[in-house]
Formats: structure tokens, C-alpha cells, sequence
């Protein structure tokens, strides 16, 4: 009996931490694409590098190659304003994707901050620092581009290339979904991650904005 007591203890503490594991993205979840669930891919009628890509691509193929380098999590000061080493943080993902779209966001908030100061939080403007910052970013996308829903449930809405807002973290949106076609999050959390393309929306409660840029 006590055999079978620790046996059954065993399975159900391997259950727990896979559990855990997954809920923690530890273990990869099975992603699904548009296709999947018949949702039409959303496409810019913009193209503001001139690349021949379109906005909403470029941007999500920016994220992708900036996670691949794998950026290092932590927040640093930076007289050019954008990042120049191996380190980043969670804006930094949006940032330097729409940077390389065409979206110089450094100078877009900047001059935003300076017409519209009584939007934003700030005592003293400082254009190297305040499009680093999720509450500028935030201000920002919301008078400036598209505001979509914030419910996740209406899953054809959200569209990879879109950028999601919570109350103290920023990500772009993956082409990749879940199982109830809920996208994945391409973002830059903690020093510890181990993905950066990952199934979090249903774990959030804190979705405070959605938005397109074009």
C-alpha cells in the first residue's frame, strides 16, 4: 500500500511540474498559424522603408530577427537612445522593429512629448530614455495609430505585426497561435528567459492596450 501510495505521489508531482513547466513556457507549446482557424492575414497598404515588404510583415519579421540574437535583459541608460550592445528590455523589441521598418520611434516620441507634453507623465523631456519607457509607448501608439481590441476572445483582430501594451511590459504579436487561436507574444521579459516567442495572453490580466501602425 505505501508502495503504492509514493507511486501514485510520484506521477502526480511529475504532472505538477510539467504543468508548471508549461504554464512557465519552459516546455514549447504547439503553435498554429491564420490558416489554422481561416483568418485572413492582415497586410499594410504601407511601406514606409520602401523595401517591398509591407508594414505589418516588416515589423513582425524585425522582431523575429531581433530575438534571434537573443538579447540580454537589462535596463541601461544609452546617450544613443537605442541599444548598441548585446543588452535590451521589453521596448526595445518594438523599438528597434519598427526602426528597421521605418518607424524611427526615438524621434516620433520625442516630438509627440513636445507638442502634446500634457499627455504624457513626464517632468523633464529626455528623448534618449522616453520611447524606452511602456507608459510613453503607450500614450503614444493611442493617438497616434490604431487602437484595437483588447479582447483576446475575437482572435481574428489580432493579427502578427500588432503591437499588445499591459500595464508594465510591451510586446508585438506573433503569426504564431495556441490552440484556441489565441496568438503567442514575441517579447523580452527577465534576464532568465528562455523564449521569446511565447503563449501568455490567456495569462494575462493586464492588457491595458492593442495597436496597429499602419
Amino acid at each position: 500500500m505505501k508502495k503504492f501510495l509514493f507511486f501514485i505521489f510520484i506521477v502526480l508531482l511529475i504532472i505538477f511540474i510539467t504543468y508548471i513547466f508549461y504554464f512557465l513556457n519552459v516546455i514549447p507549446h504547439k503553435s498554429y498559424d491564420n490558416n489554422y482557424f481561416n483568418i485572413l492575414t492582415y497586410k499594410s497598404n504601407i511601406d514606409m522603408d520602401n523595401d517591398n515588404v509591407d508594414d505589418q510583415t516588416d515589423i513582425l519579421q524585425n522582431a523575429k530577427e531581433y530575438i534571434k540574437r537573443r538579447p540580454k535583459y537589462k535596463s541601461k541608460y544609452y546617450s544613443t537612445g537605442y541599444p548598441n550592445d548585446e543588452y535590451g528590455v521589453c521596448t526595445d523589441v518594438i523599438a528597434i522593429s519598427l526602426l528597421n521598418s521605418g518607424y524611427d520611434l526615438q524621434e516620433l516620441v520625442y516630438q509627440d512629448i513636445l507638442q502634446n507634453k500634457q499627455n504624457y507623465d513626464i517632468d523633464t523631456i529626455d528623448r534618449n530614455i522616453d520611447f524606452r519607457r511602456v507608459r510613453n509607448l503607450n500614450v503614444y501608439f493611442k493617438n497616434n495609430h490604431i487602437s484595437l481590441t483588447t479582447d483576446i476572445t475575437k482572435i481574428d483582430e489580432w493579427q502578427g505585426g500588432d503591437i499588445v501594451v499591459f500595464k508594465e511590459h510591451i510586446g508585438l504579436i506573433s503569426d504564431k497561435r495556441n490552440q484556441n487561436g489565441i496568438p503567442f507574444v514575441i517579447h523580452h521579459s527577465n534576464p532568465f528567459q528562455i523564449r521569446y516567442e511565447e503563449d501568455i495572453l490567456e495569462n494575462r490580466d493586464d492588457i491595458i492596450g492593442h495597436y496597429r501602425i499602419s
